[in-house]
């Protein structure tokens, strides 16, 4: 997820002050690239289209055209038809022209954000069907590889899918879920969730599996490992108690990709309350990144 972990409980709003504290503390002083100084309550910016330079639009080109040359054949045929539809080639968007498409097709829309927030605030967000994408550019030193979400990764990765009327409903579910997690103390096993559906997600398509998941769409090198036959990661049908159980790599490419048949049995298997999940997890140990189980199938040898 595109957040960083606070104390905060789905009761109380995080500031900006105690966010930035508890960042500082995690990462031994560190600080979140991104201006955060007018963010408001719910960390939401101008995208200030204007202060984009000719640089960082020609860079977002060079991304743009890389991806495209990667994804026919491997994306998922709802996101290639979205990204085409979107039109956002030519350099950086502006988010107020995607988010009114956005909200006509399915209802969502798209919020500026200087760069990660807190969990809380993320699940609020998505709830109320609004998608937070931060504003700024990796540079291009960072063109293969970037640590923290930038524009790129939040806007070609994550908005095509959102234009599928499942998948969007499946998103806001996943919102009001984490809010209800956060209570549970549920939410590193539901992190998990949006870890190997979300961003790392493959469906399974009468032309072979195909790519859904942000991380792997907006990525150079995992697009083209992740359906790679003979590799030592797994492919594996998606059993959401088996996902909320398993440990992922942030690191390096997956070591399991959960697949899935269609949007709706994501969606429907998602649905059910996580409570009795939550209670039998807590009393296991995860698993393994690379575990294959008894009786469970590796689809590509």
């Amino acid at each position: 997820m595109d957040t960083i972990a606070t104390s905060a409980t789905a009761d109380t709003t995080v500031s900006n002050d105690d966010f930035l504290a508890a960042v500082a503390e995690k990462s031994n002083g560190a600080a979140l690239r991104g201006n955060y100084e007018k963010a408001d309550a719910q960390y939401v910016v101008e995208q200030d289209w204007d202060a984009y330079t000719e640089a960082e639009h020609e860079l977002w080109r060079k991304l743009y055209q890389r991806q495209m040359e990667l994804l026919p054949g491997r994306a998922c045929d709802e996101f290639i038809e979205a990204l085409h539809k979107m039109d956002a080639s030519a350099g950086i968007p502006k988010f107020e022209r995607t988010s009114e498409e956005l909200f006509a097709a399915t209802g969502w829309r798209i919020v500026a954000v200087p760069g990660l927030i807190p969990e809380l605030t993320f699940f609020e967000h998505l709830a109320n069907r609004r998608f937070p994408i931060t504003v700024w550019l990796r540079t291009p030193e960072e063109f293969n590889y970037i640590v923290e979400p930038d524009v790129f990764h939040d806007y070609f990765g994550h908005v095509p899918m959102l234009f599928n009327p499942i998948f969007a409903d499946y998103m806001q579910l996943y919102g009001k879920g984490g809010l209800k997690a956060m209570k549970l103390g549920g939410l590193d096993f539901l992190a998990r969730l949006y870890w190997y559906t979300v961003e790392f997600g493959l469906i399974n398509t009468d032309k072979g599996l195909r790519i859904y998941g942000a991380g792997i769409l907006s990525s150079g090198g995992e697009v083209e490992y992740c359906l790679k036959p003979g590799t030592t990661s797994r492919h594996i049908h998606l059993d959401i108690e088996r996902c909320l159980q398993t440990l992922y790599k942030i690191d390096s490419y997956q070591e399991t990709y959960f697949f899935i048949d269609d949007f709706q049995q994501l969606f429907d298997g998602t649905a059910p309350d996580f409570t009795p999940y939550y209670e039998r997890l807590k009393q296991l140990d995860a698993l393994p990144a690379n575990t294959l189980l008894p009786g469970e199938v590796e689809l590509l040898p």
